[in-house]
């Protein structure tokens, strides 16, 4: 075997053909990942699983006894049917297996066993066809009472499978790995084991898979968990001393300089939160290392201002920012507010400068020029940024708005522009919740803009459910038309722009906030809301016909998006019927109301941050969510959470909850298939902080981890050159 135990090949161990059945099947490839393919559950041999309750077309793993076998003759062709009925003392399986008539050798009344595959109806009643199964042995050898109860109460681990994988096919592949692994080495510190109670790796892995109670597997899950953690933290920490070891210029405002004037100029006090966040990053920006933090806050909480006055101390010391956003229409916006919160006098001497791909060759080549030149200070941009061609003449601030749209890639490309690793500040309106920074942001420094700036007036959120009342669609049409005769204006946001052409060009169809509506072909729902029907509908309706009502979606020339967003901005539109393109960074006080069609297709922070886009003025907001989901249901869960809440920090667990923690090593960081195997940041944090703190210990005593062999083979293993390479570039 390997020196390695865990690196070797399944195939060694379990044979070529199996092995590749189970890298079919789950994807695993050597025995340390066969070995993490943890039981979902266990059940016993004198536990009987619910038949009442099996879903209709899913595989399914049961455990039953038999009740009645009987062979029969088929009539319309050659052959026999064998039917076995099976219980489990409340429901009745059928299984059919066609002429296979010496499986009543095995299938007899009394026998228990564990039956796979998957649920059928056959004339009004559920049955298995050529289900698998394996049967359990008799307790012949010890016939005593103690040793029945004992065979009977011994948990069987039953596994994630599929329908060509069983569930005690990867028991038996299981079997085999364990009995041939050697002693294991532990990553983690002897010392933090007896504290809290932790079995050894070895034993942790023996007792999952095999174990002889239910205190086995518990106090086995409970030590893989936090292993798991360790790990996790211990790879972020380790990645965070790495990024510590890179020198870069100290970017420190000047007495009388540029931040200095423009804090003179604010018409506005700062919030404790933006001074305090501000100190945090003037601090991080004034060392000789790169800085790396995640600001989060709420919408409309002032990030925005916090990031310029950190571009301001960054020209102060002779350098560039450059500020990343998803779409052109924010990148716009983001231009349009830098310019003006500057002023006249400041804007001319920082130059902000635009690079979209939309622009002429004739104003990209202008752009380039005072980007590479140094004339532009401050750089905002979208994708078109990270195009080779390119070149900063001193960059050293990297602004990144709304990191969850960019990947590790992206943001690594635009880092490369710089003579020295640049001081990076990501910016996020989607609240984090704590375990979820330590898990997925555990290199990065974190600080929190809580506190809003005075003379918001607030926004009301309620849902218009079409299923029960059908006839509100015409009231919420009714409030757009009364807010705007009161002389202010309204979004209305759909899901797509036509039937043809369902997806806007700037939502990201990967993205993990977008959830998967709850549909099928039989049950298909109700048509799409999109922007070209909506549009004419408005248009059309009496309480809204006479408004000035135009669309805005991602197809649109970058031109055209932006003489509408200006129009709208300068109160030329009354209703802009648009897709999530205005979902973040748009700012407009006198847009009081947002209508949000197809709620129920979005997830709970695109919707929180839709309604971030009113109540920005002197008037309150109101947020229509229109849902065509009936009530609990899971779509209609997400709905019902935004309207119950303003606090963007309670949503954003609640999102958590909803779905997924998602890849937390690697360049997906959020949704799709979480790489975590036992551990969940929604339960587990408190775990999570302690591995944090002792993964902290063990490498500031050791940080090249020469006495921690098993600390390092394990990290070696989790965190392979790619995963490490994702990490470096966050």
């Amino acid at each position: 075997m390997n020196a390695e135990p865990l690196a070797t090949k399944l195939d060694s161990v379990i044979g070529g053909r199996t092995a590749a059945a189970f890298k079919r099947a789950f994807g695993v490839v050597t025995l340390g990942d066969l070995l993490e393919h943890y039981p979902r559950r266990y059940a016993r041999r004198g536990e009987l699983t619910a038949l009442s309750e099996l879903p209709v077309g899913e595989a399914v793993t049961i455990v039953a006894e038999v009740l009645e076998v009987r062979e029969r003759t088929m009539k319309a062709r050659k052959g026999s049917i064998l039917e076995v009925r099976i219980s489990d003392g409340k429901g009745v399986l059928n299984l059919t297996f066609f002429n296979q008539a010496w499986r009543t050798r095995e299938l007899r009344p009394g026998a228990r066993g564990i039956f796979a595959g998957k649920v059928g109806d056959y004339k009004g009643a559920l049955q298995l066809a050529h289900p698998d199964y394996e049967l359990f042995e008799s307790s012949e050898q010890d016939t005593s009472p103690s040793a029945a109860r004992k065979w009977a109460e011994t948990p069987i681990p039953i596994y994630p499978a599929t329908s060509t994988v069983a569930s005690w096919q990867i028991h038996k592949a299981m079997a085999l790995v364990l009995d041939a692994l050697p002693e294991l080495d532990d990553p983690i510190p002897l010392e933090v084991r007896q504290r809290d109670e932790l079995l050894s790796y070895g034993q942790a892995i023996e007792k999952i898979h095999r174990p002889q109670t239910d205190a086995d597997w518990h106090v086995a899950q409970h030590t893989l968990r936090y292993r798991e953690a360790f790990l996790l933290q211990a790879a972020l920490l380790q990645q965070r001393q790495i990024a510590r070891l890179e020198q870069t210029t100290p970017r420190i405002a000047v007495p009388g300089g540029l931040l200095e004037q423009f804090d003179a100029q604010l018409p506005f006090h700062l919030t404790g939160d933006q001074t305090r966040v501000g100190a945090e990053i003037a601090r991080d920006m004034a060392e000789p290392i790169p800085m790396n933090r995640l600001v989060q806050g709420e919408v409309g909480s002032g990030k925005t201002l916090v990031a310029l006055r950190a571009m301001l101390a960054t020209a102060d010391s002779g350098g560039q920012s450059a500020l990343l956003a998803p779409t052109e229409v924010l990148a716009g916006q983001h231009l349009r507010s830098l310019v003006r919160s500057l002023g006249p006098d400041l804007s001319a001497r920082l130059f902000p400068t635009l690079l979209t791909g939309t622009l002429s060759a004739a104003e990209k080549r202008k752009a380039m020029l005072r980007i590479v030149s140094g004339q532009a200070r401050i750089v905002v941009g979208t994708h078109a940024l990270l195009a080779e061609s390119v070149t900063f003449y001193d960059l050293g601030l990297l602004v990144v708005d709304e990191q969850h749209r960019f990947g590790v890639e992206q943001r690594a490309a635009l880092r490369q522009k710089s003579h020295q690793p640049p001081h990076a500040l990501v910016l996020t309106a989607t609240p984090i919740p704590r375990t979820v920074a330590m898990t997925v942001f555990g290199d990065l420094e974190v600080s929190t803009i809580r506190e809003l700036p005075a003379g918001r007036a607030g926004i009301e959120t309620f849902v218009a459910g079409l299923p029960e009342h059908p006839g509100w669609i015409h009231r919420v049409w009714e409030r757009v038309g009364e807010e705007v005769a009161a002389g202010r204006q309204a979004f209305v946001v759909c899901s797509a722009i036509d039937v043809n052409e369902p997806d806007d060009d700037d939502v990201d169809p990967a993205d993990p906030n977008v959830p998967v509506p709850e549909l099928s072909e039989k049950n298909p729902g109700p048509p799409r809301s999109t922007v070209v029907g909506t549009l004419a509908e408005l248009r059309s309706i009496p309480a809204t016909a006479g408004l000035r009502i135009e669309a805005l979606h991602g197809r649109m020339p970058g031109d055209e998006k932006d003489r509408i967003m200006r129009a709208f901005a300068a109160h030329e539109i009354d209703v802009l019927v648009a897709t999530t393109v205005i979902e973040v960074g748009v700012d407009v006080p006198n847009a009081s109301t947002m209508v949000v069609l197809d709620a129920d297709r979005f997830g709970v922070s695109q919707l929180h941050q839709l309604r971030g886009r009113v109540g920005r003025g002197q008037w309150a907001g109101l947020c229509l969510l229109v849902t065509n989901s009936s009530p609990n249901t899971l779509a209609r869960e997400r709905v019902d959470a935004v309207a119950s809440t303003l606090d963007g920090f309670e949503l954003a667990q609640a999102d958590l909850e909803l779905r997924q923690e998602g890849d937390v090593l690697g360049s997906a960081q959020s949704g799709g298939r979480s790489s975590l195997r036992l551990l969940r940041v929604t339960t587990d944090g408190e775990l999570i902080a302690r591995a944090r703190s002792d993964a902290q210990a063990l490498l500031e005593n050791d940080p090249a981890l020469t006495q921690n062999a098993g600390l390092r083979h394990a990290l070696a293993q989790r965190v392979d050159s790619t995963t490490r390479a994702a990490l470096s570039k966050n």
